[in-house]
């Protein structure tokens, strides 16, 4: 029972984080740049804060991050600006693709990556043991779910006409999407390992300070989370500067400042929110379990993006040829997952 109660609560934050683009598309007369880092201010670098403020007493959280090792912060931090750059190829990807072609190619590198690097890293071989091969066939598995998705896509470019694909995806672009999807997918799994080289800290607050495990990630979550926000934050930056973008934020009417302004902290919150139910739902999983939280919160992102890619009308006028395959491709992705978890 506790099982499915954590996998409910990681389905709460998937829903969040699947959400997220939909209030960012009602933004005005900003550029990409412009945008996506305030939402990545409210994400990246108070959302941590705020949440874990409330959650462990404000002083106990204070402590544990001041007592935690150095070397366990600085590795998440560090994992987390890799991430950033999936992060920040994550935007571009569903900028390019949409919302549900891209979060589920993106995701499903993610996915496969996020479990398959760590038990590399930490020196096991996986073609020396039962529970590595189902590792391997899993992420085989995923890749191929990933080729059907890109498949469809490539049946939707050439079955829509250019007005059609405007129409759907105002900055459509297959051959870029895809490439940027990628590298969105395989760099976002160093979240996976800032949460494995960051886990000291969350030990020590459940140890040293009794911090509920429903709230024990959250202290790791700040340290991974700003190395996410420093990466972007140079890139959006430098971007402002480049296309002369840094006035977006003052060449609009105070009306529409406002508006994209809240539709930021909504997409940021919703964003945020993936991660903060990941950490409930996990403490809630089975040892044997734990493992697999991550491939699992991929697998209920992939599902809950294409159900709002067809909401939104991403795949309106396109075949059922191409949406079959995409259906494929995704029940593929998410049987990947469950082949890993008979580890």
């Amino acid at each position: 029972m506790k099982s499915i109660l954590g996998i409910m609560l990681m389905s709460i934050g998937s829903l969040g984080a699947a959400s997220f683009y939909v209030p960012i598309k009602r933004i005005k007369n900003w550029s990409w740049e412009s945008y996506w880092i305030v939402q990545g201010i409210v994400s990246w670098l108070l959302a941590p804060w705020i949440f874990a403020y409330f959650t462990p007493p404000s002083v106990t959280l204070l402590e544990i991050l001041s007592n935690s090792p150095a070397q366990a912060k600085w590795n998440a931090a560090i994992f987390g600006a890799l991430w950033g750059v999936g992060g920040l190829t994550f935007g571009l990807s569903m900028r390019y693709l949409g919302v549900a072609h891209g979060q589920s190619i993106a995701l499903g590198f993610c996915a496969a990556f996020g479990t398959i690097i760590p038990p590399i890293l930490n020196g096991e071989n996986l073609f020396g043991s039962n529970a590595g091969i189902l590792i391997l066939v899993g992420v085989s598995i995923c890749i191929a779910g990933i080729a059907l998705i890109g498949y469809a896509g490539s049946l939707k470019d050439k079955g829509l006409t250019e007005t059609q694909k405007k129409e759907a995806i105002k900055d459509f672009a297959l051959k870029k999407g895809l490439f940027i999807a990628i590298l969105a997918g395989v760099m976002s799994a160093c979240f996976s390992l800032g949460l494995e080289k960051g886990d000291a800290i969350r030990k020590l607050a459940e140890i040293n300070y009794h911090v509920n495990p429903l709230y024990s990630t959250n202290p790791v979550l700040i340290f991974i989370l700003l190395g996410g926000f420093l990466t972007n934050l140079i890139y959006c930056g430098y971007l402002n500067i480049k296309n002369d973008t840094y006035k977006d934020y003052f060449s609009v009417s105070g009306s529409i400042f406002f508006n994209n302004l809240m539709f930021c902290l909504l997409g940021g919150t919703l964003w945020f929110l993936q991660f903060f139910f990941l950490g409930m739902g996990k403490s809630m999983l089975p040892d044997n379990m734990k493992i697999f939280s991550w491939t699992i919160l991929m697998a209920l992102n992939i599902a809950f993006s294409n159900i709002w890619g067809i909401i939104l009308n991403e795949w309106k006028g396109t075949s059922y040829k191409t949406r079959l395959v995409l259906l494929v491709g995704i029940l593929v992705l998410v049987l990947s997952t469950f082949v890993i978890s008979l580890k």
